[in-house]
């Protein structure tokens, strides 16, 4: 039997972000749909002061992947779950069919909170922010709050023979890619092979079917225009 005491420490947890995330992708429109599938998008991770000594990453460098616990911090509109419903409509599906909101991982949570696996890159000593830690194929935009980082350790988390539920029967291959060469040299040469990862998992919501539709996107300070056709994204216009 839990004391009366027990609930009322409880109620008074109030978590509080440790770091912030940093990322080329300003907008939600864009955001991979899950970590890992844009391999070479770069980002990284810069404590709050309180933070920002060596010892708090001593050791990190000895793993290869981080999970990160962060907050869907954008996603303020009124949701289904919001107002008391628990299902959502997952992308896999088309957008269409309903499941069960923890047998997803929509954004719209009871508590916003979100959880990627990422590869780190490196843990970069800085004078002026403390240790900057340098990850790759994160689903994160910039300046999304992260509230802790644990290291991925494969004994325990991975389970390549795991069920995947509805994934499974909903197979997704990446989209095709063409950017003419006069807006790709406009970009560094990691920026641009990030770029077309991302454009690959297709940003559109997954009910949008509009050929001659032109979507933008911000990347890296620029709005990248493009549309999406017979399978290929075809990259129209820059600004």
């Amino acid at each position: 039997m839990f004391s009366p005491n027990f609930f009322r420490i409880f109620a008074a947890v109030n978590i509080q972000p440790i770091a912030y995330f940093h990322s080329p992708l300003t907008s939600k429109f864009g955001i991979p749909r899950q970590s890992g599938l844009a391999k070479g998008l770069s980002g990284h991770i810069v404590f709050t002061p309180e933070y920002r000594r060596e010892e708090a990453v001593r050791g990190l460098d000895g793993f290869d992947f981080l999970w990160l616990i962060w907050e869907f911090s954008l996603t303020t509109d009124p949701s289904p779950v919001g107002r008391g419903a628990l299902t959502v409509r997952p992308p896999r599906l088309g957008g269409n069919e309903r499941v069960g909101v923890f047998a997803s991982r929509s954004p719209f949570r009871p508590n916003r909170l979100g959880l990627s696996c990422v590869r780190l890159d490196r843990v970069q000593l800085t004078q002026d922010q403390g240790p900057v830690i340098h990850v790759l194929g994160a689903d994160l935009m910039d300046g999304t709050p992260i509230y802790d980082i644990k290291p991925y350790v494969a004994y325990a988390d991975a389970h390549p023979q795991a069920r995947s539920g509805f994934v499974d029967q909903h197979d997704w291959q990446p989209l095709r890619v063409e950017v003419p060469d006069d807006i790709a040299r406009l970009f560094s040469a990691d920026h641009y092979r990030a770029l077309c990862e991302v454009l690959a998992q297709d940003p559109r919501p997954r009910y949008h079917d509009n050929p001659t539709r032109v979507y933008g996107m911000p990347f890296a300070g620029r709005d990248v225009k493009f549309r999406v056709a017979d399978g290929i994204v075809r990259v129209v216009g820059l600004e």
